[in-house]
């Protein structure tokens, strides 16, 4: 069992950055890769970013490529998602979350491949 609780989130101008967090306990985070999602209101949760176990590999939504980046550090069994160039339409719930298994492949955007969630941080971007 693992859990996850994300923080970092929070309002910023559009333009702006945010560096979110997601620390995990219970097992090491070293034996999942990991993702990171986002829901905003009235829509369905969508794949933001994944990393694989050691961090040597990483996929981006289109949505957001070039603007986020997602790191891990194992030692800290903590998971991070930089955001950039921040717009209003980032404004959502972020939730990480822990994949079966150390790599992904397949369908990894999708939220039933996931094995443990966060509650969420929230980010509202400002115009």
């Amino acid at each position: 069992q693992v859990q996850l609780v994300e923080s970092g989130g929070g309002l910023v101008q559009a333009g702006g950055s945010l560096r979110l967090s997601c620390a995990a306990s219970g097992r090491t985070l070293s034996s999942y890769a990991m993702g990171w999602f986002r829901q905003a209101p009235g829509k369905e949760r969508e794949f933001v970013a994944v990393i694989n176990w050691s961090g040597s590999s990483t996929s981006y939504a289109d949505s957001v490529k070039g603007r986020t980046t997602i790191s891990r550090d194992n030692a800290k069994n903590t998971v991070y998602l930089q955001l950039n160039s921040l717009k209003p339409e980032d404004t959502a719930v972020y939730y990480c979350a822990a994949r079966w298994g150390r790599y992904y492949s397949g369908d990894y955007s999708a939220t039933s491949e996931y094995a443990y969630w966060g509650q969420g941080t929230q980010v509202t971007v400002s115009s």
